[in-house]
């Protein structure tokens, strides 16, 4: 019977949306993903399959595993991963294939919208009983006409340039990798380097993988292109903006705002000045974690491992 070893802390009703895609025939057990290494190491070595909510596994772990055949990952990120020593021992490590692309891309909408209606300050205003409707009305904004710049155009990419193409804006995005002719026609979108990109855009958002070149991607140069009133919009991966120059930016009022779901240290420490600024809109890393996501998730990781157990190649691999 194939064995699948789940690491995940997350609760057992969102670990059940995910396990009852498990195939018929397959094993299924679920370890916390905060026991101790040597722990981990044990249930590991005769484990076909992984499944990893949020940490890897330790090194030693891998090299212990006598019959690994894929890592599945909840994720769409992968950068915790060691991928060249998965590689180095042959074991294929997938992510989630875009499951979440659909909730990431609609909290992307509602970051956007959210600043341009100002809506965490008209609620504010409500609630200490200031009805005014109109005190915002020289600060608020609509989405449509405006210029938008997809940074990244994966699966997450292109479901935010579907939902804005409602909104009627005109949209640019940047991809070392360009669309086919047909997907571009498609989703009405243009491909620009990145600073005409950062020149032209009213609002930039970032949907790329966390790389050692997309690391620092946004710094001081990046930012000092943008318009003095564009929004920043990041649910990809803290690091691809230097925090220290959107720090800078944002004292000096050099863009309109940030929205971030991500930082570069998750949680912030308690001094990180981006928590007392007027014009910063956070969410803690939860663009993908609707309700919704665990059983699309579940049953793309399930049936990935079903694959590969028949003698397919997996899907969505990202080391090879």
């Amino acid at each position: 019977m194939p064995t699948i070893k789940f690491f995940t802390d997350d609760p057992p009703e969102i670990v059940d949306l995910i396990v009852q895609h498990a195939p018929a025939g397959f094993e299924v057990s679920v370890h916390a993903d905060s026991l101790p290494d040597a722990e981990k190491v044990i249930i590991v070595q005769d484990a076909d399959f992984l499944m990893l909510t949020g940490r890897s596994v330790p090194d030693e772990a891998l090299r212990s595993a006598r019959k690994l055949k894929l890592i599945q990952l909840i994720s769409a990120g992968y950068n915790h991963m060691n991928l060249p020593l998965c590689q180095a021992l042959g074991i294929a490590v997938a992510n989630n294939g875009g499951t979440n692309a659909i909730d990431v891309a609609e909290h992307t909408i509602a970051l956007i919208l959210s600043v341009y209606c100002k809506l965490r300050e008209n609620d504010q205003l409500v609630r200490t009983n200031q009805w005014n409707p109109g005190h915002f009305s020289r600060s608020t904004y609509t989405i449509n006409g405006r210029t938008v710049g997809i940074i990244g155009m994966g699966e997450i990419g292109q479901r935010v340039a579907h939902l804005l193409g409602s909104f009627g804006c005109q949209l640019l995005y940047h991809d070392l990798v360009p669309l086919s002719v047909g997907q571009e026609e498609t989703l009405s979108v243009t491909r620009v380097p990145l600073p005409d990109l950062l020149q032209q855009a009213d609002i930039v958002t970032l949907h790329t993988s966390l790389t050692d070149e997309s690391r620092s991607l946004i710094s001081h140069d990046e930012l000092a292109l943008m318009k003095p009133t564009a929004l920043l919009v990041n649910t990809c991966r803290g690091p691809v903006v230097d925090e220290a120059a959107l720090i800078d930016a944002l004292t000096h009022k050099r863009i309109l705002g940030v929205a971030l779901d991500v930082l570069v240290e998750e949680p912030p420490a308690p001094d990180n000045p981006i928590l007392q600024m007027e014009n910063v809109l956070l969410s803690p890393h939860c663009a993908g974690n609707s309700y919704d996501t665990w059983s699309r998730r579940g049953k793309f990781m399930l049936e990935n491992i079903e694959r590969v157990w028949n003698g397919q190649s997996p899907l969505a691999v990202v080391n090879g």
